[in-house]
């Protein structure tokens, strides 16, 4: 169950907003980007969000992966995105795909901010070692 997590939050997206309400067009990316990155597509789910008060609706849209997932989470009235990209290490690392998955989809909004994080995942805690008696 080792993985690595990768997230990002991006701010200021300068991309065409139809990246951040359209959810058919968004996830067909997705997939591609999926595919480029060397990963497998499996299936995937979107949600399109109605337009509210404060502008147009956001979109969710999901791959799930056989090595784990990706998830995006758009929101136009800000022009703001979250990223979420998972994948499982067992058998071999997949986080080299994971760095370019996530790289092709920051490219793709064009932030001018962005917040980027990274946990390793599943990792039992390392017993202490034992130290010779003196």
């Amino acid at each position: 169950m080792q993985g690595l997590h990768l997230t990002a939050d991006l701010h200021g997206c300068r991309c065409a907003m139809d990246w951040l309400t359209e959810a058919g067009p968004l996830v067909d990316f997705c997939v591609r980007a999926v595919q480029a990155a060397g990963l497998q597509a499996v299936s995937q789910a979107t949600h399109a969000f109605p337009a509210t008060d404060q502008g147009p609706g956001g979109v969710t849209a999901t791959v799930l992966l056989a090595e784990s997932h990706l998830c995006v989470h758009t929101w136009p009235e800000q022009r703001a995105v979250t990223l979420d990209v998972y994948v499982c290490n067992m058998g071999s690392d997949h986080s080299a795909k994971a760095y370019a998955l996530l790289a092709t989809l920051m490219q793709l909004f064009d932030a001018k901010h962005v917040e980027q994080h990274q946990l390793q995942r599943g990792t039992l805690p390392q017993p202490p070692q034992a130290t010779a008696p003196a």
